[in-house]
């Protein structure tokens, strides 16, 4: 479907599911895990995230924040072989590799990650491959407090080398989901850079904004604090920290010159809408970073600023968002 986001509709003020997507809750714990995948090992991640669900919600983490691609990797380092006009054998069986280790969503490694967010009472947010047929996506996946599956978003904008890889997401998984804490939605790496899906969260009146990330720079955190300010919401971006020789030996890593090359050094972040850091950046190995917000603080920044209401020209500009999912394939029954 399409949506033209009207002056209404950008305050969030329209309906009553809207008037309900506010914060009911004044304060919360929340954490952004900063940790290296087991790659290509789709058990051994789950395995790892299960148990780092458990350390995080034993902070008193009430909404718990993953990496991008966490299960069953990011593929730093790889290039499958590719160059213009031709493809490698070797390079075929590391993406076969690595579309096998991908997970359907949901299956089986869904229904674990859900019991372990239960088991820990706190909203996840976390970074897979999902595998749908022959194509990979980067997705993120949204658990409830009661271990059900919320909903999902699949990375619209696959960045340089990755589009080789991974399908592109469309409108239909632009998710956020209601918690006590305010709308719960994510944007993954570079969509951050886009500025209309950035004012599309916005109009969905995001109040944590999780950006799981594989963008280790100096730039992000920058990045990231502008987000925060320019949308007046919390800003939970995680990143992984992972060594060449966390890599199995059955594909080609490029990038490092030794075995312990860092090739993601972290960042890590939790930011304030007026763009204070909270916690991190951290680079230093895998942690958990915890911050207590004051939820109270997304009021009082709109109260200048609110690029989906009072401060939008929607005489002058409008967003048009489709929603539609888009299907390669529909079946018709015959008359």
């Amino acid at each position: 479907m399409l949506r033209v986001y009207t002056a209404v509709q950008l305050a969030g003020i329209g309906t009553e599911k809207q008037m309900n997507s506010f914060c009911t809750e004044k304060d919360v714990r929340v954490a952004v895990v900063q940790s290296g995948s087991v790659p290509f090992d789709t058990e051994a991640c789950v395995d790892k995230a299960v148990r780092l669900m458990g350390e995080a919600g034993g902070t008193g983490a009430k909404v718990i924040v993953f990496p991008e691609a966490f299960i069953p990797g990011y593929p730093k380092g790889l290039d499958y072989g590719l160059v213009v006009g031709a493809r490698d054998p070797a390079g075929r069986e590391e993406f076969r590799l690595y579309l096998d280790a991908a997970i359907p969503v949901p299956g089986p490694q869904t229904q674990r990650l859900g019991e372990a967010a239960a088991s820990c009472g706190s909203y996840v947010v976390i970074g897979v491959i999902e595998r749908e047929l022959g194509t990979c996506y980067c997705t993120v996946l949204f658990f409830g407090p009661d271990g059900r599956l919320l909903g999902k978003h699949r990375k619209l904008m696959p960045t340089a080398l990755e589009r080789i890889i991974w399908g592109f997401g469309d409108g239909s998984t632009l998710t956020v989901v209601d918690s006590p804490y305010g709308r719960i939605g994510s944007v993954i790496c570079w969509e951050n850079y886009m500025p209309l899906l950035r004012m599309a969260m916005y109009a969905k009146n995001t109040a944590l904004y999780c950006a799981p990330t594989a963008d280790d720079r100096d730039t992000w955190l920058p990045s990231m604090r502008h987000v925060a300010l320019e949308g007046r919401c919390f800003v939970l971006t995680a990143c992984q920290f992972i060594r060449k020789k966390d890599f199995p030996n059955t594909v080609r890593v490029s990038l490092g010159d030794s075995p312990d090359a860092i090739l993601m050094r972290g960042g890590s972040a939790i930011i304030s809408p007026f763009g204070e850091v909270l916690a991190g950046p951290h680079f230093d190995g895998e942690t958990i970073l915890t911050a207590d917000l004051d939820l109270d603080d997304i009021g009082r920044g709109k109260f200048d600023l609110d690029v989906a209401g009072h401060y939008s020209r929607p005489d002058v500009f409008q967003l048009i968002v489709n929603e539609t999912p888009m299907i390669p394939v529909s079946a018709k029954e015959a008359d």
